[in-house]
């Protein structure tokens, strides 16, 4: 183990707490501090799209730990952004001028969401990355108004499904041809569209955002093929960039996030990046990758402490199947791997139009990815094929039985 009296952890985020507490359980006794934008304790994000967005969940239920700090013995610092590095003088420095030294960094300060180039600032819009942003949409909703979502990602697809459970007039809206469609490609894209139609959910799919009507507050959206959407609430749900700009200038490498080599390093010594924030070369898939999914966020803060508290030479390489799910009305959808559009695409163990199937993704005879429809229990299994290299065939007998 390196030799450290003091290590910071930039990001209050489910990968930054899980490292906390990995760091301890890997018998570090130097100081150990934990650094979050929000004054919020660490909270578990994805029920903010759904459960609470919806007012089944009080936020209080959110809560990462259920247990105090005590025991973690960590210097919480919430409520301060991160706004430098100075990688000289090993030194976070924090909004508001003061700044932490250390020893070891670990950078878990995830993502920041996108706005709409021409997206006015008027009541009524908003975007959801927050518990503060959940609570505002929750409030809002309560108006009964017209809802306009934009962005069929993972995130805007589940919000516009919560306000249609809620009994609400919704439309959503996307600008490529079907929702998820560099994600899991057009075919599978075409079937959460019509989930979603089935459903109510007005859905606008290769339509762009020209505009927004309203003064004060937002009244409609405008598309680029002339079509108004009337709304009294727009969510705009189009990604997000990984939180990286108090980095800059710091001498940390930066490419779509923090570009760390296989085993999550940085490139300044004594430095680290888990989570959504980090981009990595996984040997598995022989490519460099960024996953914004919360499998991924645990399962590299596990990692990237034995990483951090490596002697040189050390450190393994993080080779992983990415795993991610999302709730949409009653259609669990459930992925693992590393899909493409351009992959060979294979359905079985089911139908579309029933709901409930699993999509097999081939590459080169190679099974790289599996997205399930109401079929949790054989993503398990597909999972390890895929960590084996397995065969498309072999997961194609798996699907089926």
């Amino acid at each position: 183990m390196t030799e450290m009296s003091r290590i910071a952890v930039v990001g209050a985020s489910l990968a930054g707490l899980r490292a906390v507490e990995f760091i301890r359980r890997a018998k570090f006794e130097g100081e150990l501090v934990l650094i979050g934008d929000e004054e919020h304790l660490p909270y578990d994000r994805p029920p903010l799209s759904k459960e609470v967005l919806r007012g089944e969940w009080a936020s209080e239920r959110l809560s990462l730990r259920r247990k105090s700090y005590d025991d973690l013995n960590v210097d919480l610092v919430l409520g301060r952004r991160a706004v430098s590095l100075d990688t000289e003088t090993r030194e976070v420095g924090l909004e508001g001028g003061d700044a932490v030294p250390f020893d070891g960094l670990l950078i878990a300060t995830g993502g920041q969401v996108r706005e709409l180039p021409n997206q006015p600032r008027i009541a009524g819009i908003h975007t959801l990355r927050t518990l503060d942003d959940s609570l505002a949409i929750r409030a809002a909703l309560a108006a009964k108004p017209r809802v306009a979502v934009i962005g069929a990602g993972f995130i805007g697809a589940e919000v516009a499904a919560s306000a249609r459970q809620l009994g609400l007039e919704v439309t959503m809206i996307e600008a490529l041809e079907t929702p998820l469609e560099q994600t899991l490609g057009p075919r599978i894209g075409a079937v959460l569209r019509e989930v979603h139609e089935r459903r109510g959910v007005r859905v606008h799919c290769g339509r762009r955002v020209r505009g927004f009507g309203g003064s004060d507050r937002v009244e409609s959206v405008l598309l680029d093929d002339g079509t108004k959407v009337d709304c009294d609430l727009v969510v705009v749900g189009i990604g997000v960039s990984p939180s990286v700009s108090w980095l800059e200038g710091s001498g940390v490498d930066l490419e779509d996030g923090v570009r760390c080599d296989a085993t999550l390093a940085a490139s300044v010594p004594g430095i680290v990046a888990a989570g959504d924030v980090a981009s990595w070369y996984n040997p598995l898939f022989e490519e460099r990758m960024r996953v914004e999914h919360w499998t991924n966020a645990v399962e590299q803060a596990r990692h990237v402490v034995s990483s951090l508290l490596a002697t040189p030479g050390e450190a393994k390489p993080f080779e992983s199947v990415p795993m991610f799910w999302s709730d949409q009305f009653d259609i669990k959808i459930q992925g693992v791997g590393r899909p493409k559009p351009t992959d060979e695409l294979v359905l079985a163990g089911g139908t579309p139009e029933s709901e409930k199937f699993i999509a097999l993704y081939g590459r080169a005879g190679r099974l790289v990815g599996a997205v399930a429809f109401n079929r949790p229990p054989k993503l398990i299994q597909l999972r390890m094929l895929i960590g084996k290299r397995g065969g498309l065939d072999e997961a194609l007998k798996i699907a089926e039985s």
